[in-house]
């Protein structure tokens, strides 16, 4: 509030005034201002393994399952139930039944199955550890052995963990490995996401091999780098498949994922089961191992 002065008062107070402010004006230009000093920018910390390195070099044994117990390790995996298509019109409902997921001499067992009774044809089991354990950069090794048959369609492969704040394809899909049932012999990894306007889009590759994937165990493996995706079978040294930043914008692959196992039957990959494909059909499980460098 401003002070206020008869006239007569005014002259009284303008000489100690004056010197009055004359004093603060010395008082302001020698006083030392207190501005903070500028803060130094934030280092930026290099995630771990976002570094490209050889498949060899990730030898540190991060996360594992072996499937040694007697059942499956809640700890680790979780069931998704259900049936109603998942997209794909797919035949298969899924359960957390004994019948279509068990450990049995070390081995993770998903088994397809015909039904005789009941709204779905065919019971199946899909196993992930979202919410339990997330994978970012390094090398994941699955090895399984694979089944076949027109309208079997086995899988390996992974989700973004922020699937729920992104749906998909925004999150970002990895296949690491999907067969169609009716050709045994092809091998299809694929990346999927969305498009600058929300579009899916995706790229892959299909390996044609001499073998017949099913006949035997396989190791099928991923290796994540920053801005880089590299895709193995059976330990080679070299990639059958190399996927980039430059492949997708946005690019939703520098972050964290889940992993997914399942058998589905019919739908839009393969077609329905014919009189050719015989039930039960299992993928075997023996091992997911994740490993980074040091």
């Amino acid at each position: 509030m401003k002070n206020q002065f008869l006239p007569g008062q005014r002259r009284q107070w303008f000489g100690a005034g004056l010197l009055l402010t004359l004093s603060l004006l010395s008082c302001t230009e020698t006083k030392t201002k207190n501005v903070p000093a500028p803060t130094p920018p934030t280092p930026t910390t290099p995630v771990v393994n976002e570094e490209a390195r050889e498949y060899a070099q990730y030898t540190e044994l991060v996360w594992k399952d072996e499937f040694d117990g007697g059942t499956i390790d809640q700890t680790k995996w979780t069931h998704e139930l259900g049936a109603s298509g998942w997209g794909n019109n797919e035949l298969q409902n899924y359960t957390n039944s004994t019948d279509n997921s068990y450990l049995r001499n070390g081995m993770l067992v998903i088994q397809a199955q015909k039904q005789t009774t009941g709204s779905n044809a065919y019971t199946s089991a899909r196993l992930i550890t979202k919410g339990k354990q997330s994978f970012q950069y390094g090398r994941i090794d699955v090895r399984a052995k694979i089944p076949k048959g027109k309208g079997v369609w086995p899988a390996i492969w992974m989700l973004g963990a922020d699937i729920d704040q992104n749906n998909w394809p925004k999150c970002g899909e990895i296949d690491i490995m999907e067969l169609r049932g009716s050709r045994p012999t092809e091998l299809l990894s694929t990346m999927h996401y969305a498009n600058s306007m929300g579009v899916h889009e995706y790229k892959g590759t299909t390996q044609n091999l001499s073998e017949d994937l099913s006949a035997d165990f396989h190791t099928y493996s991923v290796v994540r780098s920053k801005n880089l995706t590299r895709f193995y079978l059976d330990g080679s040294a070299t990639p059958y498949y190399t996927y980039s930043a430059t492949d997708a914008s946005p690019f939703p692959f520098n972050n964290p994922f889940f992993v997914i196992l399942n058998v589905a039957v019919g739908g839009n990959f393969d077609g329905n089961p014919d009189g050719s494909t015989t039930f039960p059909q299992q993928m075997q499980v023996d091992y997911v191992r994740y490993y980074q460098y040091k």
